[in-house]
């Protein structure tokens, strides 16, 4: 996963030299501890998380369990005092095997701390799909959700892949590039506080 805050959508924002990633926590059943590895470039500008276990499988003798995986991130980003930011924008990477008849999703929902404004980002893949996916998705302007203005909150990502298959078919996903290194980039876009 790469997130870069380095430069603003539009020709304004706040000077980048004033943003920067203050620390980044994850959990759930996609990104276990000791599955994930960090890394934060010098200039706290981006990060990336190399995934290992994120891994979605349906089929005969695969417990139910194992159908869905999810990874939960919050991004403590800092900037000025007087502006506002929101996410519209992912590209992202993985691997799908999927039995005809099958299908296999990646969603992302994404929300600010403290607030109840959620925003969707899906795919969904059907069977038969046996290869690497990258895409993009982009929210339209009606689905953007702001950080609030006059606070510093940590945008928390709820990622996920999930498989359905049923009788003898097997369906697998991943949220990992074939090298093993899922690539999530997020566009910023930002605007002045009033």
């Amino acid at each position: 996963m790469l997130l870069s805050f380095g430069a603003p959508v539009f020709a304004f924002g706040p000077n980048p030299d004033e943003v920067h990633i203050a620390g980044i926590v994850y959990a759930g059943s996609g990104c276990p501890a000791g599955s994930v590895a960090e890394m934060v470039a010098p200039d706290a500008k981006s990060f990336t998380l190399l995934f290992d276990s994120y891994i979605a499988e349906a089929g005969p003798g695969i417990p139910r369990r194992e159908n869905r995986k999810n990874c939960q991130i919050a991004v403590d980003l800092r900037f000025p005092q007087g502006w506002s930011y929101t996410i519209f924008e992912v590209d992202y990477r993985g691997y799908a095997n999927l039995d005809s008849g099958t299908q296999g999703v990646q969603r992302t929902d994404y929300y600010f701390q403290g607030s109840y404004q959620t925003a969707t980002m899906q795919s969904t893949f059907r069977g038969p799909f046996d290869d690497n996916y990258q895409i993009r998705d982009t929210l339209g302007l009606s689905a953007l959700v702001w950080s609030p203005c006059g606070a510093t909150r940590a945008i928390n990502l709820n990622t996920q892949v999930r498989v359905a298959a049923t009788g003898y078919r097997r369906a697998l996903m991943t949220i990992d590039s074939i090298d093993g290194e899922l690539e999530h980039r997020y566009g910023i876009q930002w605007r002045r506080c009033w």
